[in-house]
């Protein structure tokens, strides 16, 4: 059939997390260019299955860049060449007939491969578990929305909500810090109204997880944003780390004060 492409796939294989693993080529013929990724990867494992063979495990679930859930390194970039796009919302015509794609997990020492393309994003997890709950009685949607909100603060909380957790901003970070999903997660709650009681203490515990869970430090490199498929901005970084400090210094002021009392 005219129109149909052919390409080769290096795909990594690890059949454990503590089994050692190697990337492995198959070939993906006959693929549909308004084939999405993973549609790719189902069809290749349905070729596989027919052969007998292990299929390709990979991570997925809604496919429409809602979830989070998908997430893997195509040709050494988190969810691939389109910037903005998630790996089940990148379209096959963004490559060429004949192209080689390298497949990999995440990598970073806080995400465990599992198997294949499955890695253990838990950490990310017990980050917004650290966090704890929001005190305030909230209601319904009628309650919450009879709270002034300044547009500006409403639409950066927005912009910090669009955070997916997929992981991506960890694997692109040459340090592996998941300062960005962090900060987005923190800051849609400490820009409204509802999320200021607990507002400097989440802050300190969201990012004492954050150390305990292996990750490494932010040096505000920026690859974060730029794999981010909701574009999320690295400003958020920043009002992480004065949250973060602001909470560090008043509890050692309070501190101090008790032990003189």
């Amino acid at each position: 059939m005219s129109g149909l492409m052919n390409l080769t796939l290096k795909v990594w294989r690890q059949r454990g997390p503590d089994v050692e693993g190697g990337l492995e080529e198959y070939q993906a013929a006959d693929i549909s260019p308004e084939m999405s990724f993973l549609e790719m990867l189902d069809t290749v494992n349905e070729r596989l299955i027919e052969k007998g063979e292990v299929p390709i495990a990979f991570d997925h679930d809604c496919r429409e860049g809602i979830c989070g859930s998908c997430g893997i390194m195509i040709d050494g970039v988190a969810h691939g060449p389109m910037k903005g796009t998630a790996t089940c919302q990148l379209h096959m015509r963004t490559f060429k007939d004949g192209d080689t794609v390298v497949i990999e997990p995440w990598r970073a020492r806080a995400f465990p491969v599992i198997k294949d393309l499955v890695v253990d994003r838990g950490a990310l997890d017990r980050i917004i578990g650290a966090g704890g709950y929001v005190s305030v009685s909230t209601g319904g949607a009628k309650d919450g929305n009879i709270i002034p909100v300044p547009k500006l603060d409403a639409d950066r909380a927005m912009d910090a909500a669009a955070c997916i957790g997929c992981g991506a901003c960890v694997a692109a970070c040459p340090n592996g810090s998941a300062s960005l999903f962090t900060s987005a997660k923190m800051s849609h709650l400490g820009l409204l109204p509802q999320g200021q009681p607990e507002r400097y203490r989440r802050a300190l515990k969201m990012v004492a997880q954050m150390d305990i869970e292996s990750f490494g430090g932010c040096t505000l490199y920026g690859e974060c944003q730029e794999a981010c498929p909701k574009e999320i901005s690295i400003d958020f970084i920043s009002r992480m780390n004065r949250d973060f400090l602001y909470a560090a210094v008043t509890t050692s002021a309070a501190s101090g004060a008790g032990d003189d009392s």
